[in-house]
Protein backbone atom coordinates (compact mmCIF):
# COMPACT_ATOMS: atom_id res chain seq x y z
CA UNK A 1 0.00 0.00 0.00
CA UNK A 2 1.21 3.50 -0.76
CA UNK A 3 1.87 6.02 1.97
CA UNK A 4 -0.77 8.73 2.36
CA UNK A 5 0.39 12.32 2.63
CA UNK A 6 -2.42 14.51 3.92
CA UNK A 7 -2.44 18.19 3.02
CA UNK A 8 -3.59 20.17 6.05
CA UNK A 9 -4.34 23.89 5.97
CA UNK A 10 -3.38 25.39 9.34
CA UNK A 11 -5.16 28.64 10.17
CA UNK A 12 -4.19 29.71 13.71
CA UNK A 13 -6.31 32.85 13.50
CA UNK A 14 -6.25 35.05 16.59
CA UNK A 15 -5.16 34.98 20.23
CA UNK A 16 -4.27 31.58 21.66
CA UNK A 17 -5.06 30.00 18.30
CA UNK A 18 -1.48 30.96 17.44
CA UNK A 19 -0.30 28.73 20.30
CA UNK A 20 -2.61 25.73 20.18
CA UNK A 21 -2.48 25.12 16.41
CA UNK A 22 1.34 24.77 16.37
CA UNK A 23 0.92 22.43 19.36
CA UNK A 24 -1.58 20.43 17.30
CA UNK A 25 0.90 20.19 14.44
CA UNK A 26 3.57 18.94 16.85
CA UNK A 27 1.28 16.20 18.16
CA UNK A 28 0.20 15.16 14.64
CA UNK A 29 3.84 14.93 13.55
CA UNK A 30 4.61 12.73 16.57
CA UNK A 31 1.63 10.57 15.70
CA UNK A 32 2.74 10.20 12.08
CA UNK A 33 6.20 9.15 13.25
CA UNK A 34 4.84 6.62 15.75
CA UNK A 35 1.82 5.21 13.91
CA UNK A 36 2.13 6.28 10.30
CA UNK A 37 5.48 4.74 9.35
CA UNK A 38 5.79 2.01 6.76
CA UNK A 39 3.62 0.87 3.84
CA UNK A 40 0.06 1.99 4.19
CA UNK A 41 1.18 4.68 6.63
CA UNK A 42 0.68 8.41 6.49
CA UNK A 43 2.25 11.77 7.07
CA UNK A 44 1.17 15.38 6.92
CA UNK A 45 2.04 18.37 4.77
CA UNK A 46 1.07 21.48 6.69
CA UNK A 47 0.53 24.85 5.05
CA UNK A 48 0.09 27.84 7.34
CA UNK A 49 -2.25 30.71 6.45
CA UNK A 50 -1.84 33.92 8.47
CA UNK A 51 -5.47 34.97 8.17
CA UNK A 52 -7.19 36.71 11.08
CA UNK A 53 -7.04 39.98 12.96
CA UNK A 54 -3.44 40.81 12.06
CA UNK A 55 -4.19 40.15 8.40
CA UNK A 56 -7.22 42.47 8.69
CA UNK A 57 -5.06 45.30 10.04
CA UNK A 58 -2.77 44.96 7.05
CA UNK A 59 -5.32 44.33 4.29
CA UNK A 60 -8.77 45.38 5.52
CA UNK A 61 -10.18 41.83 5.37
CA UNK A 62 -9.82 38.75 7.53
CA UNK A 63 -8.69 36.60 4.60
CA UNK A 64 -8.00 37.15 0.88
CA UNK A 65 -10.97 37.48 -1.43
CA UNK A 66 -9.85 34.31 -3.22
CA UNK A 67 -8.79 32.58 0.01
CA UNK A 68 -11.21 29.69 -0.38
CA UNK A 69 -9.53 28.76 -3.64
CA UNK A 70 -6.18 28.57 -1.84
CA UNK A 71 -7.45 25.85 0.52
CA UNK A 72 -10.10 24.17 -1.63
CA UNK A 73 -7.89 21.18 -2.51
CA UNK A 74 -6.63 20.54 1.01
CA UNK A 75 -7.61 17.30 2.75
CA UNK A 76 -8.65 19.11 5.94
CA UNK A 77 -8.37 22.40 7.79
CA UNK A 78 -7.05 22.83 11.34
CA UNK A 79 -8.42 26.12 12.67
CA UNK A 80 -7.55 28.02 15.86
CA UNK A 81 -9.90 30.90 16.65
CA UNK A 82 -11.39 34.10 15.28
CA UNK A 83 -11.74 37.10 17.55
CA UNK A 84 -9.79 40.28 18.25
CA UNK A 85 -10.57 42.91 20.90
CA UNK A 86 -9.83 45.70 18.42
CA UNK A 87 -12.10 44.39 15.64
CA UNK A 88 -15.88 44.02 15.82
CA UNK A 89 -16.92 40.43 16.46
CA UNK A 90 -19.23 40.24 13.45
CA UNK A 91 -16.29 41.17 11.20
CA UNK A 92 -13.95 38.53 12.62
CA UNK A 93 -16.61 35.80 12.58
CA UNK A 94 -18.19 36.45 9.20
CA UNK A 95 -14.89 37.40 7.61
CA UNK A 96 -13.08 34.17 8.42
CA UNK A 97 -14.70 31.23 10.19
CA UNK A 98 -18.19 31.55 8.75
CA UNK A 99 -16.78 32.44 5.35
CA UNK A 100 -15.03 29.05 5.33
CA UNK A 101 -17.94 27.10 6.85
CA UNK A 102 -20.52 28.51 4.44
CA UNK A 103 -18.18 28.67 1.46
CA UNK A 104 -17.42 24.96 1.79
CA UNK A 105 -20.97 24.01 2.83
CA UNK A 106 -19.74 22.47 6.09
CA UNK A 107 -23.32 22.08 7.23
CA UNK A 108 -22.78 19.54 10.02
CA UNK A 109 -21.05 20.88 13.11
CA UNK A 110 -20.22 17.96 15.43
CA UNK A 111 -19.28 18.58 19.05
CA UNK A 112 -18.59 15.55 21.27
CA UNK A 113 -18.60 16.07 25.03
CA UNK A 114 -17.60 13.72 27.80
CA UNK A 115 -15.76 13.90 31.08
CA UNK A 116 -12.12 12.96 30.57
CA UNK A 117 -10.32 10.97 33.30
CA UNK A 118 -9.70 12.89 36.53
CA UNK A 119 -11.26 16.13 35.24
CA UNK A 120 -13.23 17.85 37.98
CA UNK A 121 -16.51 18.89 36.41
CA UNK A 122 -19.13 20.98 38.22
CA UNK A 123 -21.76 18.21 38.31
CA UNK A 124 -20.66 16.45 41.47
CA UNK A 125 -23.27 13.68 41.14
CA UNK A 126 -22.26 12.98 37.54
CA UNK A 127 -19.74 10.35 36.54
CA UNK A 128 -17.98 9.91 33.18
CA UNK A 129 -20.58 7.41 31.99
CA UNK A 130 -23.39 9.85 32.80
CA UNK A 131 -22.09 12.60 30.50
CA UNK A 132 -21.16 11.20 27.11
CA UNK A 133 -22.85 13.32 24.47
CA UNK A 134 -22.39 14.46 20.91
CA UNK A 135 -24.19 17.60 19.75
CA UNK A 136 -24.97 18.01 16.06
CA UNK A 137 -25.36 21.66 15.10
CA UNK A 138 -26.92 22.80 11.85
CA UNK A 139 -24.07 24.93 10.54
CA UNK A 140 -25.26 26.65 7.35
CA UNK A 141 -28.56 28.46 7.89
CA UNK A 142 -31.08 29.04 10.69
CA UNK A 143 -30.35 31.96 12.99
CA UNK A 144 -26.91 32.51 11.41
CA UNK A 145 -28.12 32.60 7.81
CA UNK A 146 -26.99 36.21 7.51
CA UNK A 147 -30.38 37.38 6.24
CA UNK A 148 -31.47 40.78 7.55
CA UNK A 149 -30.40 44.39 7.61
CA UNK A 150 -30.50 47.81 9.26
CA UNK A 151 -32.31 50.96 8.22
CA UNK A 152 -32.44 54.55 9.48
CA UNK A 153 -29.22 54.13 11.42
CA UNK A 154 -28.66 56.76 14.07
CA UNK A 155 -32.26 57.94 14.07
CA UNK A 156 -34.98 57.25 16.66
CA UNK A 157 -36.77 55.05 14.13
CA UNK A 158 -33.70 52.86 13.51
CA UNK A 159 -34.60 49.21 12.96
CA UNK A 160 -32.62 46.03 12.52
CA UNK A 161 -33.57 42.48 11.59
CA UNK A 162 -31.88 39.09 11.69
CA UNK A 163 -34.04 36.50 9.98
CA UNK A 164 -33.76 32.86 10.97
CA UNK A 165 -34.13 31.09 7.63
CA UNK A 166 -34.57 27.34 7.43
CA UNK A 167 -35.03 25.33 4.26
CA UNK A 168 -36.50 21.87 3.88
CA UNK A 169 -33.29 20.71 2.18
CA UNK A 170 -31.13 22.10 5.00
CA UNK A 171 -33.23 20.62 7.79
CA UNK A 172 -33.61 17.23 6.10
CA UNK A 173 -29.88 16.80 5.58
CA UNK A 174 -28.90 17.72 9.16
CA UNK A 175 -31.64 15.46 10.54
CA UNK A 176 -30.44 12.53 8.45
CA UNK A 177 -26.87 13.19 9.53
CA UNK A 178 -27.91 13.29 13.20
CA UNK A 179 -30.05 10.15 13.03
CA UNK A 180 -27.22 8.31 11.26
CA UNK A 181 -24.71 9.47 13.87
CA UNK A 182 -27.04 8.40 16.67
CA UNK A 183 -27.44 4.99 14.99
CA UNK A 184 -23.64 4.58 14.99
CA UNK A 185 -23.39 5.06 18.76
CA UNK A 186 -24.12 2.29 21.29
CA UNK A 187 -27.33 3.76 22.72
CA UNK A 188 -28.90 4.64 19.33
CA UNK A 189 -30.66 7.58 20.93
CA UNK A 190 -31.35 11.08 19.60
CA UNK A 191 -32.89 14.18 21.16
CA UNK A 192 -34.26 16.73 18.70
CA UNK A 193 -34.01 20.18 20.27
CA UNK A 194 -36.69 22.68 19.27
CA UNK A 195 -38.52 25.86 20.27
CA UNK A 196 -41.70 25.32 18.28
CA UNK A 197 -43.96 26.50 21.11
CA UNK A 198 -42.79 30.09 20.50
CA UNK A 199 -41.23 30.01 17.02
CA UNK A 200 -44.31 28.80 15.20
CA UNK A 201 -43.16 28.66 11.60
CA UNK A 202 -39.58 27.49 10.97
CA UNK A 203 -39.34 25.45 14.17
CA UNK A 204 -42.66 23.76 13.49
CA UNK A 205 -41.25 22.74 10.10
CA UNK A 206 -38.12 21.52 11.93
CA UNK A 207 -40.30 19.28 14.12
CA UNK A 208 -42.33 17.97 11.19
CA UNK A 209 -39.23 17.06 9.23
CA UNK A 210 -37.79 15.27 12.28
CA UNK A 211 -40.87 13.05 12.37
CA UNK A 212 -40.58 12.33 8.65
CA UNK A 213 -36.86 11.52 8.75
CA UNK A 214 -37.27 9.36 11.86
CA UNK A 215 -39.24 6.85 9.79
CA UNK A 216 -36.01 6.05 7.92
CA UNK A 217 -34.32 5.13 11.22
CA UNK A 218 -36.70 2.78 13.00
CA UNK A 219 -33.86 1.46 15.17
CA UNK A 220 -33.09 4.89 16.64
CA UNK A 221 -35.01 5.93 19.75
CA UNK A 222 -35.70 9.64 19.71
CA UNK A 223 -37.49 12.36 21.61
CA UNK A 224 -38.16 16.08 21.31
CA UNK A 225 -37.11 18.70 23.87
CA UNK A 226 -37.61 22.46 24.04
CA UNK A 227 -34.24 24.19 24.13
CA UNK A 228 -34.83 25.91 27.47
CA UNK A 229 -35.92 22.63 29.06
CA UNK A 230 -32.90 20.95 27.49
CA UNK A 231 -30.51 23.17 29.45
CA UNK A 232 -32.10 21.98 32.69
CA UNK A 233 -32.05 18.37 31.51
CA UNK A 234 -28.32 18.61 30.73
CA UNK A 235 -27.69 19.65 34.32
CA UNK A 236 -30.26 17.58 36.19
CA UNK A 237 -30.45 14.41 34.08
CA UNK A 238 -27.28 14.21 31.98
CA UNK A 239 -27.46 10.42 31.64
CA UNK A 240 -30.79 10.75 29.82
CA UNK A 241 -29.05 12.34 26.81
CA UNK A 242 -26.77 10.88 24.17
CA UNK A 243 -26.91 12.49 20.70
CA UNK A 244 -28.59 15.87 20.24
CA UNK A 245 -29.44 17.84 17.10
CA UNK A 246 -30.27 21.53 17.22
CA UNK A 247 -30.31 24.68 15.13
CA UNK A 248 -27.29 26.89 14.56
CA UNK A 249 -27.94 29.19 17.52
CA UNK A 250 -29.42 26.65 19.91
CA UNK A 251 -26.58 24.16 19.46
CA UNK A 252 -24.01 26.95 19.70
CA UNK A 253 -25.27 27.75 23.19
CA UNK A 254 -25.92 24.17 24.31
CA UNK A 255 -22.47 22.97 23.27
CA UNK A 256 -20.73 25.65 25.35
CA UNK A 257 -22.85 24.60 28.32
CA UNK A 258 -21.91 20.98 27.62
CA UNK A 259 -18.20 21.84 27.56
CA UNK A 260 -18.45 23.71 30.85
CA UNK A 261 -20.29 20.78 32.45
CA UNK A 262 -17.51 18.46 31.27
CA UNK A 263 -14.88 20.62 32.96
CA UNK A 264 -13.74 23.42 30.66
CA UNK A 265 -14.16 24.95 27.22
CA UNK A 266 -10.42 24.33 26.86
CA UNK A 267 -10.91 20.60 26.26
CA UNK A 268 -13.86 20.81 23.84
CA UNK A 269 -13.44 19.92 20.14
CA UNK A 270 -15.44 20.70 17.02
CA UNK A 271 -15.71 19.32 13.50
CA UNK A 272 -17.28 21.38 10.71
CA UNK A 273 -18.14 18.70 8.21
CA UNK A 274 -19.12 18.55 4.57
CA UNK A 275 -20.54 15.01 4.71
CA UNK A 276 -20.57 14.77 0.91
CA UNK A 277 -16.80 15.47 0.91
CA UNK A 278 -16.93 17.94 -1.96
CA UNK A 279 -14.75 20.31 0.07
CA UNK A 280 -12.29 20.02 2.96
CA UNK A 281 -13.81 19.85 6.43
CA UNK A 282 -12.54 22.04 9.26
CA UNK A 283 -11.58 21.02 12.81
CA UNK A 284 -11.19 23.44 15.70
CA UNK A 285 -11.29 23.83 19.48
CA UNK A 286 -14.26 25.85 20.68
CA UNK A 287 -12.52 27.96 23.33
CA UNK A 288 -12.11 31.16 21.32
CA UNK A 289 -9.16 33.53 21.12
CA UNK A 290 -8.74 34.21 24.89
CA UNK A 291 -6.62 37.33 24.46
CA UNK A 292 -6.26 37.64 28.26
CA UNK A 293 -3.84 34.68 28.33
CA UNK A 294 -2.32 35.03 24.86
CA UNK A 295 1.46 34.66 24.80
CA UNK A 296 1.69 33.40 28.38
CA UNK A 297 1.92 29.68 27.57
CA UNK A 298 -1.23 28.97 29.58
CA UNK A 299 -3.59 27.86 26.81
CA UNK A 300 -5.04 24.38 27.12
CA UNK A 301 -4.24 22.52 23.88
CA UNK A 302 -6.45 19.49 24.64
CA UNK A 303 -9.38 20.88 22.62
CA UNK A 304 -7.09 21.15 19.60
CA UNK A 305 -5.72 17.63 20.11
CA UNK A 306 -9.24 16.17 20.40
CA UNK A 307 -10.23 18.07 17.26
CA UNK A 308 -7.19 16.55 15.54
CA UNK A 309 -8.39 13.10 16.62
CA UNK A 310 -11.75 13.83 14.97
CA UNK A 311 -9.87 14.95 11.86
CA UNK A 312 -7.97 11.66 11.73
CA UNK A 313 -11.22 9.72 12.01
CA UNK A 314 -12.66 11.78 9.16
CA UNK A 315 -9.58 11.16 7.02
CA UNK A 316 -9.97 7.42 7.43
CA UNK A 317 -7.31 6.82 10.10
CA UNK A 318 -9.33 5.39 13.02
CA UNK A 319 -6.35 3.65 14.64
CA UNK A 320 -4.34 6.88 14.72
CA UNK A 321 -7.40 8.68 16.10
CA UNK A 322 -7.69 6.05 18.84
CA UNK A 323 -3.99 6.31 19.78
CA UNK A 324 -4.23 10.08 20.02
CA UNK A 325 -7.40 9.92 22.12
CA UNK A 326 -5.79 7.42 24.49
CA UNK A 327 -2.81 9.75 24.88
CA UNK A 328 -5.16 12.65 25.65
CA UNK A 329 -6.97 10.58 28.28
CA UNK A 330 -3.71 9.44 29.88
CA UNK A 331 -2.48 13.02 30.20
CA UNK A 332 -5.85 14.26 31.47
CA UNK A 333 -5.70 11.62 34.21
CA UNK A 334 -2.56 13.24 35.67
CA UNK A 335 -3.48 16.33 37.76
CA UNK A 336 0.13 17.52 37.46
CA UNK A 337 -0.54 18.04 33.76
CA UNK A 338 -3.72 20.08 34.14
CA UNK A 339 -3.50 23.63 32.74
CA UNK A 340 -4.90 26.64 34.56
CA UNK A 341 -8.45 26.29 33.21
CA UNK A 342 -8.59 22.85 34.86
CA UNK A 343 -7.23 24.10 38.15
CA UNK A 344 -3.58 23.18 37.51
CA UNK A 345 -0.32 24.89 36.59
CA UNK A 346 0.85 22.97 33.51
CA UNK A 347 1.84 25.01 30.48
CA UNK A 348 0.82 24.52 26.87
CA UNK A 349 4.30 23.17 26.10
CA UNK A 350 4.23 20.71 29.02
CA UNK A 351 0.85 19.27 28.05
CA UNK A 352 1.96 19.01 24.41
CA UNK A 353 5.19 17.26 25.35
CA UNK A 354 3.35 14.83 27.62
CA UNK A 355 0.87 13.87 24.86
CA UNK A 356 3.75 13.37 22.40
CA UNK A 357 5.65 11.22 24.92
CA UNK A 358 2.56 9.08 25.46
CA UNK A 359 2.09 8.63 21.71
CA UNK A 360 5.68 7.41 21.35
CA UNK A 361 5.28 4.68 23.98
CA UNK A 362 4.56 1.05 23.02
CA UNK A 363 0.83 0.24 23.27
CA UNK A 364 0.98 -1.41 26.72
CA UNK A 365 3.79 0.66 28.20
CA UNK A 366 3.22 2.39 31.57
CA UNK A 367 2.58 6.11 31.58
CA UNK A 368 5.63 8.33 31.32
CA UNK A 369 6.44 10.52 34.35
CA UNK A 370 5.15 14.06 34.04
CA UNK A 371 7.62 16.71 32.85
CA UNK A 372 9.29 18.97 35.40
CA UNK A 373 7.06 21.78 36.53
CA UNK A 374 4.14 20.19 36.90
CA UNK A 375 -8.99 3.23 5.30
CA UNK A 376 -7.25 6.32 4.34
CA UNK A 377 -7.56 8.48 1.30
CA UNK A 378 -7.93 12.24 1.54
CA UNK A 379 -11.58 12.98 2.00
CA UNK A 380 -12.38 9.28 2.43
CA UNK A 381 -15.76 7.72 2.98
CA UNK A 382 -16.29 7.66 6.76
CA UNK A 383 -18.66 9.93 8.61
CA UNK A 384 -17.21 11.51 11.76
CA UNK A 385 -18.14 9.88 15.03
CA UNK A 386 -16.99 10.60 18.54
CA UNK A 387 -13.48 9.27 19.09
Amino acid sequence: MSRESYRIACIPGDGIGKEVIPAGQTVLEALAAAVGNGPGGFDFRFTKFDWGGDYYRRHGSMMPEAGLDEIRDMDAILFGSAGDPDIADHITLWGLRLKICQGFDQYANVRPTRILPDIDGPLKRCGPKDLDWVIVRENSEGEYAGVGGRVHQGHPIEAATDVSMMTRAGVERIMRFAFALARSRPRKQLTVVTKSNAQRHAMVMWDEIAVQVSREFADVKWDKELVDACTARMVNRPASLDTLVATNLHADILSDLAAALAGSLGIAPTANIDPQRRFPSMFEPIHGSAFDIMGKGLANPIGTFWSASMMLEHLGQPEAARVLMQAIEAVAADPALHPRDLGGKATTAEVTRAVCDRIKQPPDAPSAPPPKGGAAGGRGVRQPVQP
